[in-house]
C-alpha cells in the first residue's frame, strides 16, 4: 500500500469516527448515524465543487456512487476469502 493510501485510510477512518461519535452503528438508531454522513457527504461534494449543487449532484452520480459500490464489492471479496 502507498503512503497515499495509508494516509487515506487513515483519514477515511478519522471521519467515520467523528461521524459515528460514540453511537451505536448496530443499534436501531443507526439511522441518526446514516443522516450525520449524509450530511458530511452533500458538504464535502458542495465544497469540491465550488458550492454548485449541480455538479455536486453529478459528481455524486457519477463518481461517488460507483467509487462506493467499487470499495464495497473489493470489501466483500475480502471477507469470503
Amino acid at each position: 500500500m502507498t503512503q497515499n493510501n495509508v494516509m487515506d485510510t487513515q483519514r477515511a477512518l478519522a471521519a467515520a469516527k467523528a461521524i459515528i461519535d460514540g453511537r451505536d452503528p448496530s443499534s436501531p438508531d443507526y439511522s441518526k448515524i446514516l443522516v450525520t454522513a449524509e450530511h458530511a457527504f452533500a458538504v464535502v461534494l458542495l465544497a469540491c465543487m465550488g458550492g454548485d449543487p449541480r455538479k455536486a449532484a453529478a459528481m455524486l452520480n457519477e463518481g461517488l456512487i460507483p467509487g462506493i459500490e467499487q470499495r464495497l464489492s473489493f470489501y466483500a471479496s475480502k471477507e469470503s476469502k
